[in-house]
């Protein structure tokens, strides 16, 4: 069976159909990084919080040994892998996300998908590779769907240009700048076993950890 076929294996794990280790997030009431235009956590309706937390239960957390692994390329575009970036988009969205990378899911495939505004649609990226950034640098706070309670200032190119496929196989080439740009480096970043806790300073770090073991008393507290 070969690599691409062993992980596909996996894509159970995004049936509608599956159930999540837990029902209820234990990160509840903490926030994660939302779409722009998203109300904040405390202001959700009952069914939207729900569903949110339904969302987040199926993402991996800190600890599982799947977010350092490095994704391997798409070589089939097929009616699953269709489901699969269709399950994405819906699970971000649900989470308030504005990206998601197969690997937080438990998929080694290299597939992200990401949606800055909550008007815009999904966009899917398949086999991503950033072949240009800027030399101009930014600095901006940053979460993470897999690092509940931990926002860290993180610096990366104001400008990228990526070249994927979308979920048909077709090519694609784009040019991103500012929050768009940010959100794609941090998912292809989850493809390569890249957390951003590895871009900040070793006290920046501790103070993330800090503050995630916090926001996890808090909300095993509620």
């Amino acid at each position: 069976m070969s690599a691409d076929e062993q992980t596909r294996e996996r894509v159970g794990e995004l049936s509608a159909d599956a159930a999540p280790a837990q029902a209820r997030s234990e990160e509840a009431d903490v926030e994660v990084e939302r779409e722009e235009g998203a109300p904040a956590v405390a202001e959700l309706d009952p069914e939207t919080r729900r569903k949110r937390d339904e969302a987040l239960a199926y993402v991996r957390k800190l600890g599982d040994p799947v977010l350092r692994a490095r994704a391997v390329p798409v070589d089939r575009f097929d009616e699953r892998l269709a489901a699969e970036v269709e399950r994405m988009g819906e699970l971000m969205a649900d989470a308030l996300g504005v990206g998601l990378a197969a690997t937080q899911l438990g998929v080694l495939h290299r597939v992200l998908v990401y949606r800055v505004n909550v008007e815009d649609p999904v966009t899917v990226l398949v086999n991503p590779e950033i072949e240009w950034s800027s030399e101009e640098l930014e600095i901006a706070e940053e979460g993470c769907l897999s690092l509940p309670g931990v926002h860290v200032e993180v610096e990366r190119p104001a400008r990228v240009r990526v070249r994927a496929r979308d979920e048909k196989g077709a090519e694609l080439e784009l040019e991103a700048e500012a929050l768009t740009a940010r959100v794609i480096q941090h998912e292809v970043d989850h493809l390569d076993g890249i957390l951003i806790l590895d871009r900040i300073s070793r006290e920046a770090r501790k103070e993330a950890m800090r503050a995630m073991r916090e926001a996890r008393e808090a909300a095993g507290a509620v």
